[in-house]
């Protein structure tokens, strides 16, 4: 099934120019939030039904938004459903510094989950450090609005994604727009997704943890764009996608192993398979996704081991390691 008149790829994202100083925003006087009303106020009773304390409130200075600071009981916090996992090595450390100084100084960042308590976007390590130490509340600043739960995840830089993390972030961060919003244009949500490539790496991931995404993605990204269609109909072309690519995968790996049996080794085994088998850079217009793996898994499919000497593997020079 064709993609390419069902997908459209968003404009290239802006810098914003560095701005004059003391020209945006407000100044501190003006950020006080004396009121409170619509989501805020609900945000605020949520807080106190779940057995936290609003301690102060206010209007932020870049943007006017209004919001809260609170101490919430720590068990009535998760890490949104869609972030990566928590690295079990970080909060162990973060853990003890916040036990060496005997202080919490950075608030994690909260918003109303959809089902009661409160997810936390931007926290999880924090919370599972407070949770080692056997913290019984935690401090958070509150956002009302809950949407700003997918920008905090497509800004944070805290620690970079390597493949696998981002792509499992973004189908996970697919999935739940799916159960609120699914039928909206996948297109509307790419500033959250980042590439539509990583919607299908994070379908193959999930099926197949070891799955050796690098070796692929760089195609995928090329060919993959956002779809106009709604996210419930752009899944199923994900899907398939993904599922083609973890029967390519599947091929390449039968052709590695008749190299290692020839006593070939090289952590680029899979990369040069591929690459000798990919026609994309000699083709003057880029085809659909789907035609090009499975022309590429044909050509896999006929590769002979035979004609390959170690030197053909030395000079393509590496590429994507087949292990991330």
């Amino acid at each position: 099934m064709p993609t390419k008149s069902l997908l459209k790829r968003l404009p290239p994202k802006k810098r914003p120019k560095k701005a004059k100083s003391n020209t945006r925003g407000s100044t501190a006087a003006e950020t006080v939030l004396s009121e409170i009303s619509g989501d805020t106020l609900a945000t605020k009773a949520a807080i106190e039904k779940a057995g936290g304390i609003v301690t102060g409130q206010y209007l932020d200075p870049l943007g006017a938004q209004p919001l809260l600071l609170a101490v919430l009981p720590i068990d009535q916090v998760e890490p949104t459903p869609f972030q990566r996992d928590v690295s079990d090595s970080h909060h162990k450390r973060l853990a003890g510094v916040i036990d060496r100084t005997g202080i919490f100084l950075d608030p994690i960042i909260a918003i109303t989950a959809p089902n009661g308590g409160f997810w936390t976007p931007n926290g999880g390590h924090r919370l599972a450090a407070m949770r080692r130490l056997g913290a019984k509340a935690i401090t958070a600043l509150v956002v009302p609005k809950r949407e700003v739960a997918w920008q905090i995840l497509a800004l944070n830089t805290e620690k970079a994604h390597n493949l696998k993390d981002k792509s499992l972030e973004v189908i996970r961060i697919f999935r739940n727009l799916l159960e609120e919003r699914a039928d909206k244009p996948e297109k509307e949500f790419g500033y959250y997704f980042e590439e539509a490539a990583f919607i299908t790496m994070g379908l193959c991931y999930e099926r197949a943890p070891r799955f050796s995404g690098g070796v692929y993605n760089s195609f995928v990204r090329r060919l993959t764009m956002f779809s106009e269609e709604s996210l419930a109909k752009s899944l199923k072309v994900h899907e398939r996608h993904a599922a083609m690519l973890l029967e390519l995968d599947a091929k390449v790996s039968e052709v590695v192993a008749k190299l290692k049996a020839k006593g070939f080794v090289s952590p680029y085994l899979k990369a040069f398979v591929v690459g000798r088998s990919n026609p994309l850079r000699f083709m003057k217009e880029p085809p659909e996704l789907e035609d090009l793996m499975a022309t590429i898994r044909g050509k896999v499919e006929r590769f002979n081991v035979d004609k390959i000497k170690p030197e053909d593997i030395t000079a393509s020079g590496g590429g994507a390691s087949d292990e991330e």
